[in-house]
């Protein structure tokens, strides 16, 4: 395959063109499609930082409750 923009298709599980699927089904661009062969282990590389990063999970020590699970940066309090 030519250099380009490239795209891994999450319906297919296969490398397309620009051309290819919804981008909604897609990871990418990336600048080779040997990039975008590797990308779900990019994202697992990516996931694995993020999870173990203190500035994503700096309310481990909160207790239960005040935890902001949903990753929205809000947390929510228990009411009355």
């Amino acid at each position: 395959m030519t250099e380009g923009q490239w795209y891994y298709c999450l319906t297919h599980h296969a490398v397309e063109p620009y051309e290819g699927c919804k981008s909604e089904n897609r990871l990418g661009p990336y600048p080779t499609a040997a990039d975008a062969a590797n990308a779900l282990e990019k994202v697992r590389e990516r996931n694995e930082e993020w999870d173990t990063d203190p500035r994503f999970n700096d309310d481990l020590d909160a207790p239960p409750n005040q935890r902001d699970d949903d990753a929205d940066g809000f947390v929510i309090f228990p009411g009355p």
